[in-house]
């Protein structure tokens, strides 16, 4: 059965993880404070965040306004107890040489996107508000479309994305996990480029880190492309099957500060095909043979998610369950431990078909 079938007959509704592609993105990740209070503010939110993307997206119909909320592994028990999604956990960090995918904190995320930026701001301010003193931001970044959908290093970004049904079937859980199909796990990764020493190399040196060509986005022939360039390591390959990934990734960047950067959100059905992705940008594949974009570029954060369908989201706002306050506040008060294993429109809309 396909995660979209699955999906129908268990009658789950996702975020809208695949929505088109956007002119500008908000990645807000925060924590959530301890105590039953906040604890009761985040459930209660759940069940409102349709009802705010709704009011805000009013404001201008055509400005494809929406968001995703994901939740990381520490939190969940917190929140919602069990059962819980088989393949949650914290963000597995990978040294390797010089190398470091950073694991960093997180409890929520919010990936707002838009056709403008003002729309963005605006819901992002909103949900702050909701929250109140429940949460606390941890990283803010507002990403913007370069151009031709480039990133700041020059080369097109997501050619290879899914579409079509292979969207929902590469990004929606179905019944390996039946309590919650219609969900999506989600890692992000902000970059920061060395774009000084990126452009100092020739146009046939870039093309070979990234495996395509830089003007016309061309795959490069595989007789001439490395076995380390980019598109080669993350192509994943089980069953004789390619394995996809939904990308959306954004550039960003502050001039006045040199700082320029790519922010990564990968949307999987399993965490594992983004997981063994990184292992074998950062590590190699075999080890040694890695991914020379990482020359050039570091991670500075590293976090993994579940993003939930729309249907579970408006079920916790609605059933207002009691919970003993003392037992809450001991649950919120103690952090799930991390094993650090590598083992990596409106919220009710339906994914589109393309």
């Amino acid at each position: 059965m396909t995660a979209s079938e699955a999906r129908r007959d268990l009658g789950a509704l996702a975020q809208p993880v695949a929505a088109p592609l956007t002119r500008a993105a908000i990645f807000l990740v925060a924590t959530v404070k301890p105590g039953f209070g906040n604890r009761a503010t985040l459930r209660s939110f759940c069940g409102d965040l349709a009802a705010l993307v709704r009011a805000v997206e009013f404001r201008d119909l055509e400005g494809g306004l929406s968001c995703v909320l994901g939740f990381g592994s520490e939190v969940w028990d917190r929140l919602f107890g069990t059962p819980r999604p088989a393949e949650l956990h914290v963000f597995g960090e990978i040294r390797a040489g010089a190398r470091h995918a950073v694991s960093t904190p997180g409890d929520l995320l919010f990936h707002i996107r838009a056709k403008r930026m003002d729309l963005c701001f605006e819901l992002a301010m909103q949900i702050m508000a909701r929250l109140g003193d429940a949460a606390s931001p941890v990283d803010e970044v507002h990403g913007f479309r370069y151009f031709d959908d480039r990133d700041l290093m020059g080369f097109v970004d997501g050619t290879e994305n899914p579409r079509g049904e292979a969207v929902i079937d590469a990004v929606l859980v179905g019944e390996e996990d039946a309590a919650f199909a219609g969900g999506s796990y989600v890692i992000v990764q902000k970059y920061l480029h060395d774009l000084d020493g990126w452009n100092a190399l020739p146009t046939e040196s870039q093309e070979r880190i990234i495996g395509r060509t830089k003007l016309s986005d061309i795959e490069l022939d595989h007789a001439v492309k490395p076995t380390s360039a980019h598109n080669a390591l993350t192509t994943i390959v089980e069953d004789g099957k390619e394995i996809k990934i939904l990308r959306d990734n954004m550039p960003f960047g502050r001039a006045g500060h040199a700082e320029f950067g790519t922010y990564f959100i990968g949307y999987s059905r399993s965490p594992h095909t983004i997981e063994q992705m990184l292992e074998n940008m950062f590590v190699g594949r075999p080890p040694g043979n890695y991914d020379r974009i990482l020359d050039f570029s570091r991670a500075v954060t590293g976090s993994l998610f579940f993003a939930p369908s729309a249907t579970f989201l408006e079920a916790i706002g609605d059933d207002r369950a009691a919970v003993a306050p003392g037992a809450a506040e001991s649950a919120l008060s103690t952090p799930r431990q991390s094993h650090g294993s590598l083992g990596i429109g409106s919220l009710k809309g339906e994914i589109p078909h393309e």
